[in-house]
């Protein structure tokens, strides 16, 4: 493949009928990237969720689940009706008032397919907007599709004569023996953890299996590719194009051109700034020189020491001594007519009694973990510093109201070995792909930076520090701790709870957050299992 050339995507095979099916729905059938046009709001909200726990591509999807349901309804609409008057409305706004948050009123369903799991991260670094990935948990990457395993070759590692093969015979063999242990291990756990009394049979298997795929997602590389679905608007859309033409990773790059294309083709208006030299170039080559100058500047005055490796651990890095104060300041400010100084002064004399009640007629009774209190919680604020593995940040990166920023991408911290795979037998084999990766990201480093954390893995530890207000907390900690939820970032969640009550103090607000599980559990999917078995056999309400 030549240098600096374009990806090589698969194209999935779609008959003369299907293409006719498809045409009216999807600005394409053969790209990785395609836009939703003329379905209800519903159908695209009902795919994308599918989408996440489905090993098909979208479009095959919506063939084989759910085209019936559109098929015979009102023909589409036709988009020019009135698009010329909006047009140039639109044009006039931004053009003579600079008025960006128009672009906010208008949005549209793309789906990213075949993308690395190092591109989703760049894909949902947006706050204003809705993202849908593919699980690793819940999906099983033992096929190939096109051929070949889930991963992304970059095409310039892929021309270099000496990389190039060996970046390709590493991860055919990671990819290799992921599909040898799901099953062994599976079977494995079958014998292990027998289905208690009263548990289908079939919810105690997918229980199983998702127990299996979280243990052994931690083989799989950043190349492995995902699917994921966005739904954003004409601005974060813009914004999102801008960082990823500056982006380093040329894949992120590339992916724009696809990106732009599509979207094009149901929201152009929306995006003639993006390659306007004077305005979204300009924009791009911003991000993109300040990000080489911070680089420059740190490495010349704090210089780069290199990390030994580093057992998981979370750590209370920073919060306010005088957060409960806020919180209670802010809980009490709307319902009087003095300023906040007094209201401050006033809470400063309430007793211990009095604090926790106000406290408690703002948290209310708390039927289930959907139930939170507003945003007087925002007004404290704590930093974690965090090691986990590459997973459980996938999952704790989504969270899109916390601040987060992450160091760079690599082998030096070691990584976990999960028990259900040492216990198994099955380490050794584990432990020597990932010696593979290891070495091949070294290799890679010299020459090609940005795409050397390809080869690293999902269970290789990494650095991220989160910083999150109370309230935000809240819903992190009782999501993230559900039994369900894997067990990586289950304790890093346990984790920040307790040390909100014991190193930071504040009682009262981890008090509220009452739907934290601290509990050890050993299917954590089976609960989850059974109630959708019991939905799909009419016991339960849907």
């Amino acid at each position: 493949m030549p240098m600096g050339g374009q990806p090589r995507y698969w194209a999935e095979a779609f008959d003369d009928e299907e293409r006719r099916r498809l045409a009216p729905y999807f600005t394409n059938a053969d790209g990785p990237v395609f836009a939703l046009r003329n379905l209800p709001e519903v159908v695209k909200g009902a795919l994308f969720a599918r989408y996440s726990r489905s090993g098909k591509s979208l479009r095959r999807l919506f063939l084989d689940e759910f085209y019936d349901q559109v098929a015979g309804a009102a023909p589409p609409l036709t988009p020019s009706v009135g698009q010329a008057r909006a047009s140039a409305l639109y044009q006039r706004v931004l053009d003579e008032y600079g008025d960006d948050s128009v672009a906010q009123l208008a949005g549209a369903h793309v789906a990213c397919e075949q993308v690395s799991n190092l591109l989703t991260k760049a894909l949902e670094w947006g706050r204003l907007a809705a993202y849908m990935e593919q699980s690793t948990r819940y999906v099983s990457y033992t096929d190939q599709p096109g051929g070949r395993w889930r991963y992304h070759v970059d095409p310039d590692v892929d021309a270099d004569p000496e990389l190039g093969p060996e970046y390709r015979r590493v991860l055919d063999g990671v990819f290799a023996t992921y599909a040898e242990l799901v099953p062994a291990l599976t079977e494995r756990l079958g014998r292990v953890l027998a289905p208690g009394p009263g548990v289908s049979e079939a919810a105690w298997r997918r229980a199983v299996k998702a127990r299996a795929l979280d243990a052994l997602r931690g083989l799989l590389p950043a190349a492995t590719t995902s699917n994921l679905g966005i739904f954003a608007s004409g601005q974060a859309y813009e914004a999102l194009l801008l960082r990823l033409r500056a982006n380093p990773l040329p894949e992120a790059r590339g992916y724009a051109e696809l990106l732009l294309a599509e979207l094009r083709q149901v929201i152009p208006n929306f995006l003639t700034r993006v390659d306007r030299d004077d305005r979204g170039v300009a924009w791009s080559r911003y991000l993109a020189d300040t990000a080489e100058a911070q680089r420059k500047v740190v490495d010349a005055l704090l210089g780069d020491p290199a990390p030994g490796e580093e057992g998981p651990s979370v750590r209370l890095v920073e919060s306010d001594p005088a957060a409960e104060d806020k919180v209670l300041t802010a809980i009490a400010y709307p319902m009087l007519r003095i300023g906040e100084a007094e209201v401050a002064a006033r809470v400063a004399r309430l007793g211990p009694e009095d604090r926790a009640r106000l406290l408690s007629a703002y948290v209310g009774e708390r039927g289930n973990r959907r139930h939170r209190p507003g945003r007087a919680f925002e007004r404290a604020v704590y930093t974690f510093d965090v090691v986990c593995d590459y997973g459980a940040f996938r999952d704790l990166q989504r969270h899109r109201l916390c601040t987060i920023v992450w160091q760079r991408l690599t082998p030096d911290l070691g990584y976990d070995l999960p028990d259900d795979v040492a216990s198994a037998g099955l380490g050794e084999r584990y432990d020597s792909r990932m010696r593979e990766l290891a070495a091949l990201y070294r290799a890679l480093e010299p020459r090609y930076p940005a795409q050397a954390p390809y080869a690293v893995s999902m269970a290789h530890r990494m650095r991220f520090a989160i910083t999150l207000n109370a309230r935000e907390l809240m819903h992190l900690v009782e999501l993230r701790s559900t039994p369900q939820g894997h067990p990586t970032y289950r304790t890093v969640a346990q984790q920040m709870h307790r040390l909100v009550a014991e190193q930071a103090g504040h009682r009262g607000l981890a008090e509220a957050m009452r739907f934290v599980v601290h509990d050890d559990v050993d299917l954590g999917r089976l609960v989850a299992e059974q109630r959708s078995h019991a939905r799909r056999s009419g016991v339960l309400p849907a």
